[in-house]
């Protein structure tokens, strides 16, 4: 019987039990995508990461949530490439091959940062009131600057990105399940990252506050997740598609109303790359024999 070696670690984590927990399979030769699938489910963690060999990076990753493979997320990149720094011995620059082509990410002690794909964007079709109704906000809650709406954004994984009026706006914020898959569906599925400047937070390295939510239905209710990277990077890609100041560096605080909290960075160049970034620290060391 096989035998296949996990970590686990939390990612944008300020410490031990805090930020969003990601289980990593150190090496998934052997493994069909039916195990692969079947061992997310078992965790039952936003997702789980299988490392393989690569011939064209330090390694090759997928990405696995409980029901489906992921092409790119940024949570999963970050703890997959500390994992990949301790197996391999390979530094702090590391690449990561995955569906979405190859991700570098590169380290300053356990702070990693990964660069996201150029974004894509389109306009949204729901209206402010049906995004309000979605949310079960009031109208004025959601940001009205024509300038700045809520799209549709792209870096590796599509999400309906949501400018919200205020920061009590976005802690209030409680979506409703049959709303969400009617306004927040890609066509695969559906989710929603409302966020809003919080100046009552201030970054102590400087940099602009914001709080952020991301939300998804699962099995009829609407869960929330504690940090995602991949919204992280799609808020770049909006403050770019609405022409926002460059460059722009913020620390987003994601994961208090669920009792995890996640510290994101965010920075974008004045030449359009999107960094993402966070603290990995590892929890625990187990194996899987199947």
């Amino acid at each position: 019987m096989p035998t296949y070696a996990f970590r686990i670690v939390n990612v944008f984590a300020e410490e031990p039990l805090a930020g969003n927990p990601l289980a990593v399979f150190e090496d998934a030769r052997g493994m069909d995508d039916a195990t692969m699938q079947a061992l997310a489910l078992q965790f039952n963690l936003s997702e789980s990461t299988f490392v393989l060999p690569s011939s064209r990076a330090t390694a090759h990753v997928r990405i696995f949530t409980p029901t489906f493979e992921m092409p790119f997320a940024g949570h999963p990149t970050l703890g997959t490439a500390h994992v990949v720094r301790t197996l391999t011995h390979a530094g702090d620059d590391i690449t990561l091959e995955m569906r979405v082509g190859t991700i570098p990410v590169e380290a300053h002690g356990d702070v990693w940062t990964l660069q996201a794909n150029p974004p894509r964007f389109r306009a949204v079709a729901a209206t402010r009131a049906d995004l309000a109704a979605m949310l079960v906000l009031g109208e004025a809650d959601v940001a009205p600057d024509p300038a700045a709406p809520a799209l549709w954004v792209d870096t590796g994984s599509e999400q309906l990105v949501i400018p919200l009026a205020s920061a009590d706006a976005v802690r209030r914020a409680a979506p409703r399940a049959d709303l969400l898959l009617a306004h927040g569906h890609t066509g695969q599925r559906a989710m929603a990252y409302v966020f809003a400047p919080d100046p009552q937070s201030p970054d102590p390295g400087g940099a602009r506050a914001m709080v952020a939510r991301f939300f998804f239905p699962k099995h009829g209710a609407v869960v929330e997740d504690p940090g995602t990277g991949s919204a992280c990077a799609n808020l770049g890609g909006w403050l770019i598609a609405t022409g926002a100041a460059l460059p722009q560096r913020i620390g987003i605080a994601q994961g208090d109303a669920v009792g995890r909290p996640c510290r994101l960075g965010l920075e974008v160049t004045a030449d359009r790359r999107i960094r993402v970034s966070g603290r990995v620290v590892e929890i625990a060391r187990g194996t899987v024999t199947l």
